[in-house]
């Protein structure tokens, strides 16, 4: 099977992550999990709770990939065809401000992100399965006050641009509904 990427997206509790799971689960009765969130505070000990919680059943392969999450890909057995990828911001987040932060200009840092997300889609597209990747969208309310804030809106930005330009199928989610932005987008003449 060759590799199908898939962008969701979509703010805070817009139904996004439990859209990709019956996405992913309607190809493959059983798929992996790339989890990306590292647990530092009890807020995020109880999303990842509530997360854990939809995928205890048995039709799930679970992964925790908050670092190095196209490693994971290469491991993928044959048990799967889909492959849900959750989540891009928190994944981008790790990789810009976690353990292994890049030091620099925020230019610089940025080059050090896309360069690992470009490895991610590599990685996504070479492992013949349905991938999924779940993401949020960061900057569509007020501009942040403080820097780091801006500069993690930003990123979070060109990221998901990046990725959908890659994926063949992105969908938006809101209040729990899913619309296909590639049959909405707007196609320039060339």
């Amino acid at each position: 099977m060759e590799s199908k990427l898939v962008l969701v997206t979509g703010g805070s509790r817009s139904g996004k992550s439990e859209f990709a799971e019956k996405y992913v689960l309607h190809f493959s009765p059983k798929c992996d999990y790339i989890a990306t969130a590292e647990v530092l505070d009890d807020e995020m000990a109880e999303r990842v709770r509530l997360h854990q919680q939809r995928r205890a059943d048995g039709r799930w392969l679970n992964h925790e990939a908050p670092y190095h999450a196209d490693e994971v890909f290469a491991k993928l057995t044959a048990e799967t065809d889909a492959v849900l990828f959750d989540c891009l911001t928190v994944y981008m987040a790790n990789l810009m401000y976690g353990k292994e932060a890049p030091q620099g200009s925020f230019a610089e840092r940025c080059e050090c992100v896309f360069a690992e997300i470009d490895k991610l889609l590599l990685a996504a597209r070479n492992c013949g399965k349905l991938v999924v990747f779940v993401t949020n969208e960061v900057g569509g309310g007020i501009v942040p006050a403080n820097k780091v804030a801006r500069e993690y809106s930003d990123l979070s930005g060109w990221v998901n641009q990046r990725v959908a330009a890659a994926c063949e199928q992105v969908f938006y989610c809101v209040a729990g509904q899913a619309v296909d932005v590639r049959k909405l987008a707007y196609q320039f003449e060339e």
